[in-house]
């Protein structure tokens, strides 16, 4: 009798265990905006199962619901941490939370995010904000900019020892859609991401290295994909006035009411003018307007569909590189022109579409469809006199482009046992179509001497990925990926005196690769992360280039691994470290400048890359990051193996007071180190050290800043490279340095108006 009462009790107690073993899900919503809060930590205690909000702000825990299970904690980077009883949750409910000063006790640490930069870019854009145009790329850890043709022109980008020119060796994407464009009239990989208004912008996700089986082309270095804001906390009217006459308005406005706001719909415009002449003794006239708008809402309860649209257009004229042998000849002073006829003029008007499905199994669906029109017409004057004598060497680059594109994905959830299992299966696609894509020789900017390249270039690409995700015990995940790229070129040549080809007509070529990827992370304490990447990228060529040399190395591969470690010895404190190695295949590239191929050999690079955040007091920031990289090529000899303008040693950091009522601020600096500028390094990049200062006072209503760059007003060279020149009137060329120079002493005053 007593056995079969035992019996019967151990019976009644299961039974009653799995009646209460069911979902515990959710979603996190802001309570100001009313939008989702993605990537927020969702905890069930003391079971301590972890997982994070999705792109809806949507989180499940499969048959979690059971006696283990006594409260639910949700936390996230800039919102109040919120801890119930999980009694209390109805399953699907909406959870709201509330803004609030951003700390690093908020970060957590864990393996299921998936992305070891989660913590630290979360942060950043928080404590640090976006003050510039130039600022949306620098919040990337190690990633150094430089501008060399005038604000109008895409920064020349450098990371992990790539000087990945203007978009080469790095993808970049808003909202998803590609902003780099491929076969472009500059050159390959072309990332001109001043369409972006920077007070749009909400959040960034990047990684370093090709271990995301999402993202394809040109992600060798990394990528970084910025995320505007779903719905505005405030309008805004910004008005800033500075020196060089520099002069910048901007106004940011929610179209829906309060009403439309609550049920789930949300609507603004944004738009911004600038005018500068710039610190060149050679005005230059720079103007730039950006126009955008998004919406958000709900079609129906498990669809939510977002609408964005966007219009850039820039004319400037530049000062361009000038060489040292100028300078130090007394010809042209450091901030002077030898071509006042360099500038240029570019619009982007883009229009993206996403719609998000939700199942009734929590799997979700996303189709997204994107388009672009896109003009560009750059006149630039490398070496002057060097080939022309008489009428000097300017070529314009110029194109008009249409950029077709769709990304569809498919997520599910599931268990395996007590293995959680997320699949992620997607397909991208994209056509870009150019017209009269132009390489020419001209005088004055617009009389044609003679043209280099005139074709149409037709390019596609597909690509289709899988992705597996799978999480042990909320302490270890593997994450194994796979991706297939196909290129499809099209060049309709009508240049008969092209070098490069065989006459006028239609060249077609294709290619394609498979990349795998494998990333494990390991949740070694609940401070402690522990990871380790690997995986195959590539970067593709100018079409132009590919057709040149059909079934030739075009589309090179990248090998990469990161050994790196995410930890919080204090809940102050958050450190990132990783040491890593990429090596390049070689590769026929296609020169814009020069509208040549050529060949590249193989290269090979490894370093370190350590970041550090502290906050020791409420409000104070200390931000650090160190980057080391050792870059050589594997097919040259010893002492004529090193790769031009590749960065060696950088760093940056700054102090930041965050303070939401009254002064706040920052004081950072930027170290760049002496590189090589050729291959047998008998030329010398110099580094350079800046520092930049920011002033605000804040109030509820309005607030009045201060910017000031290159506070100490140091003399630097912001971009440098080794180039032959003859000035006028020399009888033999040079070759040597010919740099840009980095901005004077600058200061910039804003004054902001917030209402609702």
């Amino acid at each position: 009798m007593k056995k079969l009462l035992l019996l019967f009790t151990a019976l009644l107690t299961a039974s009653f265990v799995y009646a209460r073993s069911k979902d515990i899900s959710g979603k996190v919503i802001d309570s100001l905006t009313n939008v989702p809060v993605s990537g927020a930590t969702i905890i069930l205690s003391p079971a301590n199962k972890i997982t994070i909000t999705d792109e809806i702000g949507g989180f499940i825990f499969k048959n979690s619901f059971s006696s283990l299970v006594k409260t639910i904690t949700i936390t996230a980077v800039g919102y109040e941490k919120k801890t119930f009883d999980v009694d209390n949750l109805k399953e699907g409910q909406a959870i709201t939370l509330n803004q609030h000063q951003t700390q690093l006790a908020d970060v957590m640490i864990s393996a299921d995010a998936g992305n070891p930069y989660k913590a630290i870019s979360e942060t950043d854009i928080k404590m640090r904000g976006v003050s510039n145009s130039q600022e949306v790329l620098r919040i990337v850890p190690g990633l150094f900019i430089g501008q060399h043709q005038g604000g109008g022109k895409a920064e020349q980008i450098f990371l992990r020892g790539f000087d990945a020119d203007h978009g080469t060796d790095i993808g970049l994407f808003a909202d998803g859609m590609p902003i780099n464009m491929v076969s472009h009239a500059h050159g390959q990989g072309y990332t001109d991401s001043h369409f972006i208004i920077p007070e749009t912008i909400e959040n960034t996700t990047f990684k370093k290295g090709a271990y995301d089986a999402e993202k394809g082309d040109l992600v060798t270095s990394g990528f970084v994909d910025f995320h505007t804001a779903d719905a505005l906390s405030n309008n805004t009217i910004r008005m800033e006035a500075g020196q060089f006459n520099t002069y910048r308005v901007v106004a940011m406005v929610n179209l829906l009411s309060d009403r439309a706001k609550a049920v789930g719909q949300s609507w603004y415009a944004a738009s911004e003018y600038r005018y500068s002449d710039s610190y060149f003794d050679n005005p230059q006239h720079f103007k730039r307007f950006n126009f955008f708008t998004k919406y958000k809402g709900k079609l129906s309860e498990h669809n939510t569909l977002t609408l964005s649209a966007s219009t850039l257009y820039s004319t400037w004229f530049a000062s361009g590189q000038i060489p040292d042998q100028a300078v130090d000849k007394g010809v042209v002073g450091f901030y002077g022109a030898l071509d006042p006829n360099e500038g240029g003029v570019t619009s982007r008007t883009n229009v993206n579409a996403q719609l998000l499905t939700t199942l009734s199994n929590y799997d979700i669906i996303k189709n997204q469809v994107y388009y672009s029109r896109y003009k560009f017409d750059l006149h630039t004057n490398f070496t002057f006199f060097l080939v022309d004598t008489l009428n000097e060497d300017e070529i314009r680059q110029k194109e008009s482009r249409n950029l077709y594109g769709y990304n569809g994905k498919y997520i599910h959830e599931t268990y395996l046992g007590n293995t959680k299992l997320t699949t992620d299966i997607g397909i991208n696609a994209r056509l870009d179509v150019t017209d009269s894509s132009e390489l020419s020789h001209t005088k004055d900017r617009y009389i044609l001497l003679n043209r280099i390249k005139l074709g149409d270039i037709t390019e596609f690409s597909g690509g289709a990925y899988i992705s597996e995700t799978l999480r042990f015990n909320d302490k270890f995940s593997i994450n194994a990926g796979l991706r297939y790229d196909q290129f499809l070129y099209k060049y309709n040549n009508l240049l008969a005196t092209d070098s490069t080809l065989h006459g006028l007509g239609v060249y077609k070529a294709n290619n394609n690769t498979i990349s795998p990827k494998i990333n494990f992370y390991c949740q070694a304490t609940d401070k402690t992360e522990i990871y380790l990447s690997a995986g195959k990228g590539f970067h593709s060529n100018d079409a132009r280039a590919v057709v040149a040399v059909n079934g030739l190395q075009t589309l090179p591969s990248a090998y990469g691994t990161d050994l790196g470690i995410v930890l919080k010895p204090a809940p102050n404190l958050l450190i990132n470290a990783a040491a890593w190695y990429i090596y390049l295949q070689k590769e026929y590239v296609y020169g814009g400048d020069g509208g040549t191929v050529d060949f590249r050999g193989r290269t090979q690079r490894f370093g370190f890359d350590l970041s550090t955040r502290y906050e020791p007091a409420k409000a104070i920031f200390f931000d650090l990051d160190l980057n080391y990289a050792h870059g050589r090529s594997r097919d040259d000899p010893a002492g004529k193996n090193y790769i031009p303008l590749a960065p060696v040693f950088s760093s940056t950091a700054g102090i930041t007071y965050v303070n939401k009522s009254g002064l706040n601020g920052s004081l950072r600096y930027r170290y760049l180190a002496d590189r090589p500028a050729n291959q047998n390094n008998t030329l010398i990049a110099q580094g350079y050290f800046v520092n930049d200062l920011v002033l605000n006072y804040t109030q509820p209503k309005y607030e009045i800043g201060l910017t000031i760059n290159n506070l100490f007003n140091v003399k630097w060279k912001e971009t440098q490279f080794d180039t032959v020149t003859r000035l006028q009137h020399e009888a033999t060329p040079v070759e040597g340095i010919a740099f840009t120079p980095g901005t004077k002493i600058a200061a910039l005053l804003h004054v902001c108006y917030f209402f609702k």
